[in-house]
């Protein structure tokens, strides 16, 4: 963060792997589950806070990117409330993207973002993983500086393919 290196509890899950189980709870309040989304592409598009410039503008990013991409769910997943992601995507206008509350779930250290250290400890590192239809991981990307947006080409080109 700002060139001064932050730690997160473990690594994102490798390429070829078995994306971990997850239950994170959407907008309604309801359960975001990878096993729901099995037989979709998913784009897990993970970040501290949708109150943060960049977080908002990679959510508004995959919105408008994947609009055009069949059997693809892209979760925004963050430890921001419920309430506040759905108030955004309203706002925002969001509607090719849900949002996914890590504010009961183990999802943080099961998938190796939550930070443990620095000003934003607690909450989790800005990420992407790409999961195919299978609930294989197809892409993984820590972003090396969290000011940084993630590598959009990288996850759609994985997502795609």
């Amino acid at each position: 963060m700002k060139s001064t290196p932050v730690h997160t509890v473990g690594e994102l899950p490798p390429v070829g792997a078995p994306a971990p189980d997850f239950t994170l709870t959407g907008a309604d309040l309801s359960p975001v589950t990878l096993q729901e989304l099995r037989g979709r592409r998913v784009i897990l598009n993970i970040f501290p806070s949708l109150d943060t410039g960049v977080c908002a503008a990679s959510v508004r990013e995959f919105n408008s990117r994947v609009a055009d991409l069949e059997d693809t769910t892209v979760v925004a997943v963050s430890a921001d409330l419920p309430f506040a992601a759905a108030r955004f995507c309203s706002v925002e206008g969001i509607d090719h993207v849900r949002s996914g509350s890590v504010f009961r779930s183990s999802f943080g250290d099961d998938y190796g973002v939550r930070m443990t250290d620095g000003p934003l400890e607690g909450l989790l590192a800005r990420a992407v993983v790409v999961v195919d239809a299978d609930g294989v991981v197809r892409h993984a990307q820590l972003v090396p500086e969290i000011s940084e947006e993630p590598d959009y080409e990288a996850a759609l080109a994985a997502a795609r393919g």
